[in-house]
């Protein structure tokens, strides 16, 4: 549950039907991994990407999903070489989820040597111009992950979140994120709120990938298809005055590393023409999913919105 502050956000409120029976599951999963989260690193990420395998191989309609999406987006690749990605993908699902745990349980400091900014002074110079800023990520696993650090280093970022259909996993999942002082919005009371926080210095954390339908969004190239993308980032650099700064987050559970990779800010005149600004919002999108195709959430239904008369990929039977 959350209860709504009008100078913080959502803030997430504990509930005593946290504590029925139909819960308990719930609880004991979080205690499990709580545990687990204290095993050396080696043996826990070891063990986790092994979980992540296996889920894989058990969810069946994701693991479609993923394949249609590739076979869309990356038909250059093999059959051999799309399975593996997946593969890779299922892996890496778990990661975050301990990654989390530490930045909670044991704070910031204990992943201080294994976390790598790349081109860390592009956000540092931008904050000392103290102009706006908006940071465009794409669904990684590891999605949360530089958010939490910013946080933890004093930033004051804000973001906009899907409530999860079960309450208490909801209320444990935006606290961890909340852990060290980010503003949340919930996206069904409108953008309103994520907009006058940045204007007021907020750091704005920004989501473009996923399909809103047709009515919000516009149709530009996508790796090798098309997709249904927002063309409100523009609008938003404009409305904010803000910069935007891509920022893709690559845990290597083999090397144990969490890299954060940060690109040059968009350039402003873009947000002239929407089709222009989607376009180059998909165009850095693919700059980091090309180099870690692995570390996205390939299983989304990105694909979801087509041009009219043609089939939506994942109703179709030949795939």
């Amino acid at each position: 549950m959350h209860k709504k502050n009008n100078h913080a956000g959502f803030i997430p409120r504990f509930d005593k039907a946290f504590l029925h029976p139909r819960y308990w599951g719930i609880w004991f999963g979080v205690g499990l991994l709580v545990l687990l989260s204290y095993l050396p690193i080696k043996w826990r990420d070891d063990l986790m990407a092994f979980i992540g395998f296996l889920v894989g191989k058990c969810a069946k309609g994701a693991r479609r999903r993923a394949r249609i999406n590739l076979i869309y987006c990356m038909s250059n690749l093999t059959e051999v070489q799309r399975e593996k990605i997946i593969d890779e993908m299922f892996c890496n699902l778990t990661q975050p989820i301990m990654l989390i745990l530490d930045l909670c349980l044991r704070g910031p400091q204990f992943l201080a040597s294994r976390v790598h900014w790349h081109d860390r002074f592009i956000l540092d110079e931008i904050e000392k111009k103290k102009t706006n800023i908006i940071l465009l990520l794409p669904h990684a696993w590891s999605i949360d992950i530089p958010g939490m650090l910013l946080t933890s280093e004093g930033k004051p970022i804000t973001a906009i979140f899907h409530q999860q259909r079960n309450p208490l996993f909801d209320y444990l999942w935006n606290s961890a994120r909340m852990r060290f002082g980010a503003y949340m919005h919930a996206r069904k009371d409108t953008i309103k709120p994520f907009i006058q926080a940045i204007q007021q210095g907020f750091w704005g954390y920004y989501a473009p990938d996923e399909d809103y339908g047709p009515e919000k969004s516009i149709f530009v190239d996508f790796f090798d298809t098309y997709k249904a993308t927002l063309p409100t980032l523009g609008r938003l650099m404009k409305i904010c005055n803000a910069v935007v700064i891509p920022i893709f987050p690559v845990y290597n559970y083999r090397t144990h590393r969490m890299d954060i990779f940060i690109r040059p800010p968009i350039n402003k005149f873009l947000a002239s023409e929407d089709a222009e600004m989607a376009r180059h919002i998909n165009k850095e999108l693919e700059i980091f999913l090309i180099r870690y195709p692995s570390q996205y959430i390939w299983s989304l239904k990105l694909l979801k919105t087509r041009r009219k008369g043609e089939r939506e990929p994942y109703l179709r039977e030949d795939i």
